[in-house]
């Protein structure tokens, strides 16, 4: 996985992106050469090398960053890139809790005019409350090996039509996966659900390929909802310090008059949700 994200990283920038002069020497591939990038990190070209190619796992803290620095990698991927390089013989990771705990889903539905749902490992959609229903779907009549936020968003049509900016929300969630797929590399639920992914959509079968990562934690986003019309959304995601793999994501109206309105109208649905929909889990 280090050297899949080193190479795809080196096809990203350009020798003019770092201060390199143009040789006149004609490039077989975009980016920078392997041996440009040592020149940059200040590394050999042989030890560079044995890195992209997989036959070295493990780097320094000095060469990781001079990697970063040649790379021009942002926060995210310099940690990303960290996660990537260290030692192989961790231990197996813990199973994750699949649930949110009882003092969690009494916060969540305390939040009764701001849309939550809670993420946990691989954006699978373990707790929501009546208005995060309101806004994305009836969670509750989804089996829950199918409650996945990713999987949803690229293979549902229902979801996937909410959003007008489709290509920036799913990528930002290829992005995502990509840092779960290297802080849990035993998770065979993960994979499973990135060879799925990838077989079926050609969107994010080219995202996943890139070795991109994120380290968004709040912005805006828009929803078209079918029946609360036009929203302007500001998200934020806060981790539950409890349960470190999971993340609730709520959702505030954004000050315009249609998203007011619009929220008026999911806190009617999550009304009707609230008194007919099973608890989440």
């Amino acid at each position: 996985m280090l050297g899949e994200f080193l190479k795809a990283k080196r096809a990203s920038v350009s020798p003019k992106d770092v201060g390199l002069p143009d040789n006149g020497r004609p490039r077989r591939v975009p980016g920078l050469r392997r041996e440009e990038v040592a020149q940059l990190a200040d590394v050999s070209v042989d030890y560079y090398t044995r890195l992209e190619q997989g036959r070295m796992t493990q780097a320094s803290d000095a060469v990781l960053s001079g990697l970063a620095r040649a790379l021009r990698l942002t926060p995210a991927e310099w940690e990303y890139l960290r996660v990537c390089a260290r030692t192989p013989a961790r231990p197996v990771s813990p199973p994750p809790a699949d649930s949110v705990s009882r003092i969690t889903q009494v916060l969540l539905d305390s939040m009764v005019r701001v849309p939550a749902v809670v993420l946990g490992r691989r954006m699978d959609i373990i707790g929501w409350n009546a208005m995060g229903a309101a806004l994305f779907t009836d969670f509750s009549r989804i089996e829950p090996r199918r409650r996945n936020l990713a999987r949803m968003v690229f293979l549902e049509p229902r979801i996937r039509e909410l959003y007008p900016d489709w290509e920036d929300v799913a990528g930002g969630f290829v992005e995502r996966l990509r840092m779960d797929a290297t802080r849990y590399p035993d998770d065979p639920r993960l994979h499973s659900l990135v060879d799925e992914l990838s077989g079926r959509d050609p969107d994010f079968r080219r995202w996943w390929a890139r070795h991109t990562v994120q380290g968004v934690t709040s912005g805006r986003k828009r929803v078209r909802h079918p029946v609360a019309g036009e929203l302007v959304l500001d998200w934020q995601a806060l981790q539950i310090t409890a349960a470190p793999e999971q993340t609730v994501i709520v959702h505030t109206a954004a000050e315009d008059p249609a998203t007011r309105r619009g929220f008026e109208v999911l806190a009617q649905r999550a009304q009707h949700l609230a008194a007919s929909v099973p608890e989440a889990g």
